[in-house]
This record gives C-alpha cells, sequence and structure tokens, in this order.
C-alpha cells in the first residue's frame, strides 16, 4: 500500500500547488467531513488529484489559508461526485470552481441504476472501489493509513470516469442538459435557514400541546447551543428520541429527569442542570408555539389535498405528470432529473393565464427550471392543461 502524506502547512501547500498548478486538465476535488460527529460541516480533509501531477490530501483546520490551492487550480475544471455536498464546505474555505463536472448528476441524466461513487467507477472503468470509510470520523487525528488510501481513491480515478461519461453524454445528446445542470449546482445559492428548526425533531409528531411544544423547543435550543460550543454533532449529546422522551414524561423535578430510563446520551446526565433549566424556561415562557408549523408564504397544500381544493389544478397535475413521466422514460433519465415534481406542482396549481408553451416555460423558467427543461417539458404540460379540461367525446350512437 502507498504511503500518503497528509499536508498540514502553509509551505508543504505551496508545493503541492506549484506541481498542481504543472499538470494538465480538470482537476479531481473531494472532500471530507465529520458529519454525525461534529456540529459543523467543516472540511476535515480536501482530496485533489490532476493529471501530470498526482494525488494530494489536505488537512485544512492544520493549513489554515489555502489559497495557494485556489491559485493553482482556479482556472480548471474541477470534478467532483454530488458537487452540492461538497461545494458548501469548499466555499468557507475559499475554494471556489469556475466551471463543474458532476459525476454523480451526470450518471443520473445517464440513466445509471446506481450513481454512487462506488457504482459509477465500476460501471465506467471495471474498478471497485471499498466504501468502509465512508461514515468514519475524519476529524481524527491522526489519520489511518487505511483511510488515507480510501480518500486518494475517491480523486484518483475521477477524471478517467469524468471522461467515460463524457462520452456518453455525446452519445446520448445530453451534453448540453449535463452543462446546465452543473452550472445550476455551482451558482446555487445556499437555502436560508428554517423560521423553526427545532420542528425538525424526530418524534416531535407525538407532543400535544403548545407548552409541551415550548418545552420541546426550549430543550432542542439548549442543546443545540451547546452542540455549537463543542463542536459536537447535537445527536451524540443527548438524541432526539431522547428530547422528545423527556418532554412526555414531564419530569416533575430535576431527579425525576435523571431516572428517566429514555433520557440518554453521553450529556444527559452530565449536563442535567442545562436541560432541567431548559424544562423550566419552556414551562413558564408566555411565547407559546403554535401546534402546527405556520406555512411560508409559497406553500402549496400536499397534492392528495387537491382533488377537493382546487379540482381544475389536481386535473392539470395529474395530466401532466403523465406527459413529464413518460418524456423522462424516453430519455432515459429520472422524472426528478427532467423536472422536479415542485416546478410541476406550482405550475400546475396556478398556470399563466394564456396557458401557451411559451408562458408556461416562462413560469418555469422563474421558478428555476433551466432551458433544456423547459424545451423538453413545456408544450407537453401546454398540451396536457389543455387536455385535462376538455370533455370526453360522446359515445356515437348505435346505427339503427
Amino acid at each position: 500500500m502507498a504511503e500518503y502524506v497528509v499536508i498540514e502547512d502553509s509551505a508543504a501547500l505551496e508545493d503541492a500547488a506549484a506541481v498542481l498548478a504543472a499538470g494538465s486538465g480538470p482537476v479531481a476535488v473531494d472532500v471530507e467531513r465529520a458529519s454525525g460527529f461534529r456540529y459543523s460541516q467543516r472540511a476535515y480533509l480536501v482530496q485533489v488529484f490532476r493529471r501530470g501531477a498526482g494525488v494530494f490530501l489536505i488537512d485544512p483546520p492544520a493549513v489554515g489559508d489555502v489559497s495557494a490551492l485556489q491559485r493553482a487550480i482556479g482556472d480548471a475544471e474541477w470534478v467532483l461526485h454530488a458537487a452540492s455536498q461538497d461545494l458548501p464546505s469548499l466555499r468557507e474555505l475559499d475554494l471556489v470552481p469556475p466551471v463543474i463536472f458532476d459525476t454523480e448528476l451526470a450518471a443520473r441524466l445517464l440513466g445509471h441504476d446506481r450513481v454512487g461513487l462506488g457504482a459509477v467507477v465500476e460501471a465506467t472503468l471495471g474498478i471497485t472501489l471499498a466504501k468502509e470509510h465512508s461514515a468514519s470520523d475524519w476529524s481524527t487525528r491522526p489519520l489511518p493509513q487505511s483511510w488515507l488510501e480510501y480518500a486518494a481513491l475517491d480523486v484518483e480515478h475521477l477524471i478517467d470516469v469524468r471522461d467515460a461519461l463524457v462520452a456518453e453524454l455525446a452519445e446520448q445528446d445530453k451534453t448540453e442538459f449535463a452543462a446546465q445542470e452543473f452550472e445550476a449546482v455551482r451558482v446555487r445559492e445556499p437555502r436560508p435557514p428554517r423560521e423553526e428548526p427545532w420542528r425538525r425533531l424526530s418524534g416531535l409528531h407525538t407532543v400535544r400541546g403548545r407548552r409541551n411544544l415550548a418545552v420541546a423547543r426550549a430543550l432542542w435550543t439548549a442543546r443545540e447551543q451547546f452542540a455549537q460550543a463543542e463542536d459536537v454533532s447535537p445527536g451524540r449529546l443527548v438524541p432526539d428520541r431522547a428530547l422528545v422522551a423527556a418532554v412526555l414524561a414531564e419530569p416533575a423535578t430535576k431527579q425525576d429527569l435523571a431516572k428517566l430510563r429514555e433520557f440518554t446520551g453521553r450529556a444527559s446526565r452530565t449536563q442535567l442542570d442545562r436541560w432541567w433549566a431548559a424544562i423550566e424556561a419552556g414551562r413558564a415562557t408566555a411565547e407559546l408555539p403554535p401546534e402546527r408549523a405556520p406555512g411560508g408564504g409559497d406553500t402549496l397544500p400536499p397534492p392528495r389535498a387537491w382533488a377537493d381544493r382546487n379540482p381544475a389544478a389536481d386535473a392539470r397535475l395529474k395530466a401532466a405528470r403523465v406527459v413529464v413521466e413518460a418524456r423522462a422514460e424516453e430519455l432515459r433519465m429520472p422524472t426528478e432529473n427532467l423536472l422536479t415534481p415542485d416546478l410541476l406542482r406550482r405550475v400546475a396549481w396556478a398556470p399563466p393565464a394564456s396557458g401557451d408553451a411559451a408562458s408556461i416555460g416562462t413560469a418555469l423558467a422563474e421558478s428555476g427550471a433551466r432551458p433544456w427543461q423547459i424545451e423538453q417539458t413545456a408544450q407537453l404540460i401546454a398540451q396536457a392543461f389543455v387536455d385535462s379540461v376538455q370533455e370526453p367525446a360522446s359515445a356515437p350512437e348505435d346505427a339503427s
């Protein structure tokens, strides 16, 4: 097994950057985080490969300023797998690609049955990758050699995979589809924070009453603040199920909380004062949350309710869904990659007045659809909307 060395200081990074700059062609980039272990989504390892340069493994927390890497590869195409997962962590480091190629997204557009990195490498190159360290704690130091080998292999074959997928895209006339999708991922803005993130507590649906919801909110907030301060994943401190169990048990005293069998986690007992203070705060607050989360301004009702609330929209959606799914099948790609269900629902719920393909295309574009998606679906949707309101033809009378 090759011995991999991690770059841990600015001088070593400058040397690596010079070698990478002298390499040729696209650059394969990957990120390892410590999701499930740490609070943040920061990069604990950045892997880079370029033909003529080789593989480099960089420890961003140790190096600090990684701008030398941006200068070295900032004018090249970056090849990533599932880029939407890695780009936020890279942007935190001021590593920003000018153009990307996403091997996972390309595989989806090409209709591959499996699109995980290992599956795509095997399908395109016939090489099997071991994935046993994908869920490891990458904040561990020092990183074991077996982990480093795994990390290096994540980028070592990526350029060859990219080349194979480029050829497949050309064969299926999807090169432009892919280019538009890659750019949409590259420039996508982060989602705004949820208004009430505490409502994502697993099991919260079992909690009844606004006062108990206030206690759940206070416990969630206390855990979140402590997790952020300690840089530990909140679920590792106290799992969601334990917080909900504490709410449902309605303990009368701190001692009752401590005795609760379901209240577990590495910080459930050591931080008992913190959790009890949160429970008391939730019980005392005058700001009680509503039983149900308030809907956003542009939130649509669930499709199952459309038949009662907006029968015409329900008919439009059902008719359009059929033709969009059929077109996706013709193109050999998942329907959601041709047009996301949300985009279709929005235009079906409130279609433009004229209802023609051009106006539907404009409506789709305003909601974020790419030109290629509009070209493939707008006319089909327009016709489906027309068909949804036409009365079925009467059966011909029997000849006498």
